[in-house]
């Protein structure tokens, strides 16, 4: 990060709070308010700062965040449902399409390859 681009290093304190509560809260329900409000910022100028700063907006950061937690909990044997409520996700179809837009199988595939590996 430049300080050309953030020249503000309280903007840039802000921005990493939010993302630290983000990764502490991921499995809880929280909203863009909640995390915004972490970082005392107006939910427009957190949006814009945190994308400017990590090149994704805080939604899809969380997301990532989520589906690297599920993987581990697939990884270790955990039923799809259980993993999908355990991050955070509330609905499986929704946990169901995320992740397999981010890592180009099911969860149900994904814990299925990580067993055979193990064995």
């Amino acid at each position: 990060m430049s300080r050309e681009l953030f020249p503000h290093a309280h903007l840039v304190a802000q921005a990493r709070q939010a993302k630290a509560y983000m990764e502490t809260h991921y499995a809880e329900p929280i909203s863009l308010n909640d995390i915004a409000m972490a970082a005392t910022l107006s939910k427009f100028h957190f949006i814009r700062l945190f994308r400017d700063m990590y090149g994704r907006t805080p939604n899809q950061y969380l997301i990532s965040i989520r589906i690297q937690a599920a993987k581990k909990l697939l990884q270790e044997g955990a039923a799809v449902t259980d993993a999908c409520y355990l991050v955070g996700f509330s609905s499986p179809s929704t946990f169901t399409g995320l992740f397999r837009k981010m890592t180009g199988s099911t969860p149900a595939a994904y814990r299925s390859k990580k067993a055979i590996l193990k064995k």
